[in-house]
């Protein structure tokens, strides 16, 4: 499943991580590369365990918990802490690659915990008017996909996919980028609670939340994710 999850991030808040970004330590992507996508990766990363990062973090966080969506279609278990990175320049593009299947967090509280990277998530920083190509190609059962999201926009997508980000030809593209361990391995499963979820919630506000039908189906929908959850 790749899904669209818009205004992830408020404009304060977008406000608040490009001021942060703009004098950022930036490195050499590579340091979180694996062997085989060490030979296509061309960017810049801020540091894991870098104050800034830590700050950003926060406000990406914060704006995953109140956003319903997410929590639906991903149902996390762990998340990744967010990395923070930047195309243009000489360092520009990312090889089509698939991410490691389990990440291992070397800072902050979770240090020294490994995360099973179920689902793919690219955080949108840059005003997609503000610089040319960087679009992320996600390849999949569901074909050839390209994104380039407004600003603060998030892309959810299989950990398993072939992808990777086109050369930025002008000016900038910032973005944060994680990983999620779902309760939910199976993303067939995934899909259909998301699915199950969202009818669900068109039925309570169509005729409330004591109708009979709505309260089996809800039933229905905790009875299958308990039966598929680990937690």
């Amino acid at each position: 499943m790749l899904l669209h999850i818009p205004q992830v991030l408020t404009d304060d808040e977008l406000d608040q991580a490009r001021a942060l970004l703009v004098d950022a330590p930036w490195v050499d992507g590579q340091v979180t590369a694996g062997v085989q996508s060490a030979q296509v990766k061309n960017n810049l990363q801020l540091p894991q365990a870098h104050p800034l990062s830590h700050a950003l973090q926060k406000l990406v966080l914060a704006g995953l918990n109140r956003h319903a969506t997410f929590f639906s279609a991903a149902l996390p278990k762990k998340i990744f802490p967010p990395l923070f990175n930047r195309y243009g320049g000489v360092a520009n593009a990312f090889g089509n690659h698939v991410d490691n299947a389990v990440r291992f967090i070397t800072s902050g509280p979770q240090a020294g915990q490994r995360v099973r990277t179920d689902l793919s998530s690219t955080l949108f920083l840059a005003d997609p008017a503000d610089y040319d190509g960087g679009e992320l190609v996600i390849e999949d059962t569901f074909g050839s996909q390209r994104v380039k999201l407004p600003a603060g926009d998030l892309v959810l997508y299989p950990g398993t996919s072939v992808h990777r980000v086109e050369p930025v030809t002008r000016g900038a593209r910032l973005a944060s980028f994680f990983w999620i361990e779902s309760m939910v391995r199976s993303d067939e499963q995934r899909r259909l609670l998301f699915d199950m979820d969202r009818h669900l919630m068109h039925l309570r506000q169509s005729v409330g939340e004591t109708d009979a039908g709505v309260i089996g189906l809800t039933g229905t929908y905790h009875n299958l994710l308990r039966g598929w959850a680990d937690t």
